[in-house]
């Protein structure tokens, strides 16, 4: 998915890397078959000539992986503080220019939280202490009967991973059940990121929507949905205790284990309406 800024939006390059390589694999008969594997890049962020982090990444959206991990970190308060957004392959970086340079930023990454974030595995700064200050909508409802068709919709997705495997799906979808965007890559962080960034770069609002995952719940994607103010957060996979603590501290409705017509509401259940037909109990 390539970003497509607004008027005014940073520069962006348009650096996006194949999803896919083709090897040699050989089947357990000792046939050779081609076979789709993902890719795997090492993306170092710069932000204002200082070095962040550096994340392994599809490379599939760099410019919005870069934008979206300095939302989601709190590094950038606005995408009209970034000018610029510069992906070079050839070292393996990502330039970005503001127009704060420097400004709080030293505080921030002076405090360092590793993390079990698959792709990256660094917070910055005290996102736990600021998530207090996010207030969710809490006048929005989610029926089951659509959240059933999201789920069907992300089934049938076509995806990296039916290609080729190792790699973690976020899709930005409606109440209705409408996937806005899919993203893909080797973390989850880096998925959710990258949906921050094109989120901020096509000034969608996510006050009113819904965040579905394919991997687990932990603390780090709570924040990160409740920093887009999204309040429906949705996986097939379980979560963490502190992914479960967060999300009732800021009232994320937080849904797992969500496959077919089946679902496990954990928090913020006051949001979800029964809407589908349900089957019927044998005696």
């Amino acid at each position: 998915m390539a970003a497509k800024p607004r008027p005014g939006s940073p520069r962006l390059t348009d650096a996006a890397r194949p999803a896919t390589f083709e090897v040699e694999a050989h089947n357990e008969r000792g046939e050779m078959v081609p076979t789709a594997i993902a890719g795997e890049h090492p993306l170092t962020l710069y932000l204002d000539k200082r070095e962040l982090v550096t994340l392994m990444t599809l490379g599939h959206a760099p410019e919005a992986l870069a934008i979206g991990y300095l939302r989601n970190q709190r590094l950038a308060d606005s995408i009209e503080d970034i000018v610029a957004v510069q992906v070079d392959w050839e070292t393996d970086a990502v330039a970005v220019t503001t127009r704060k340079a420097g400004k709080n930023i030293a505080k921030k990454i002076g405090k360092r939280t590793v993390t079990s974030g698959c792709g990256q595995g660094t917070m910055f700064g005290d996102l736990m202490e600021e998530i207090d200050d996010v207030k969710l909508r809490n006048d929005l409802t989610l029926g089951d009967a659509e959240l059933f068709v999201l789920i069907e919709k992300v089934r049938k997705h076509e995806t990296i991973y039916k290609q080729a495997g190792a790699v973690h799906g976020c899709a930005l979808a409606t109440r209705q059940g409408e996937i806005l965007m899919f993203v893909e890559d080797v973390g989850r962080h880096n998925a959710v990121d990258a949906i921050a960034g094109f989120m901020w770069l096509d000034a969608i609002d996510g006050s009113d929507k819904v965040f579905y995952t394919t991997g687990r719940l932990t603390s780090e994607m709570v924040i990160k949905c409740a920093q887009m103010r999204i309040p429906f957060l949705v996986s097939r996979s379980g979560l963490t205790k502190m992914g479960h603590q967060i999300a009732e501290r800021v009232g994320l409705t937080m849904i797992g284990r969500a496959s077919g017509r089946h679902y496990l509401a954990f928090t913020g259940k006051h949001r979800l309406k029964h809407t589908a037909p349900q089957p019927t109990a044998l005696a």
